[in-house]
């Protein structure tokens, strides 16, 4: 059972996102929070596999409110989604830079956002191809003078070839099918990788590469 936190201000929001989730037969949410504040204790004490983050919310935003869950190790096996108005919105990029799994548009269709709660709880790709260079090429402008993550020197060339191809955002089967190798093989270089650089997630693997050079903005995978 996939185990979701709704944190938005605005109490019409959450309560369609939880008849939308609650309807699901292996999903059900834990808890809910209408303050930055309140998502992050909320969390910690429910420690749910999937939060669906709002940006603008009261007091403490979302973007801190997320920074926190995963600063914090109790929460090592948590997701979090950021939920925003606008698909290019400039918090979004801060929000994955923050530790975010991925972002959702909150007039996404019902369907998508089912399947990116199942995708975020599975760790696996949240971000579309075109979303993410374009995304990730805003995090690459403000981090221009940041250090190369450590660990990427530590990549064997087949390593390498498969972080590129996460930047480009692609799914793991996307990968295989594109590399000509095994799905089962690629999640296996997709972890080592993530052990190497100290990423958390996918998200945090496509910001390692283009802060490292990897790729830069305006690459087509």
């Amino acid at each position: 059972m996939i185990r979701v936190l709704l944190a938005d201000d605005q109490a019409l929001v959450r309560g369609g996102f939880r008849a939308l989730v609650d309807s699901e037969p292996d999903m059900t949410v834990v808890a809910e929070a209408a303050t930055g504040d309140e998502a992050v204790a909320r969390t910690l004490e429910t420690l749910p596999d999937v939060v669906l983050m709002d940006v603008r919310m009261p007091g403490l935003d979302g973007l801190e409110a997320t920074r926190r869950i995963v600063a914090d190790p109790r929460a090592g096996g948590v997701h979090v989604v950021v939920v925003t108005t606008f698909e290019l919105d400039e918090y979004v990029a801060e929000a994955i830079r923050g530790g975010a799994s991925g972002f959702l548009v909150k007039d996404t269709e019902p369907a998508d956002l089912v399947r990116a709660v199942r995708v975020a709880a599975a760790g696996d790709a949240l971000l579309s191809p075109g979303v993410t260079r374009r995304l990730l090429a805003r995090v690459a402008d403000a981090t221009r003078d940041v250090a190369s993550p450590p660990g990427l020197d530590r990549l064997t060339a087949r390593e390498h070839e498969v972080l590129v191809e996460v930047a480009g955002g692609w799914s793991n089967e996307e990968i295989a099918r594109r590399l000509y190798l095994s799905e089962s093989t690629v999640k296996t270089h997709v972890s080592r990788v993530m052990t190497k650089l100290g990423a958390r997630d996918r998200a945090q693997l496509v910001v390692a590469a283009y802060e490292g050079g990897v790729v830069r903005p305006g690459w087509s995978g």
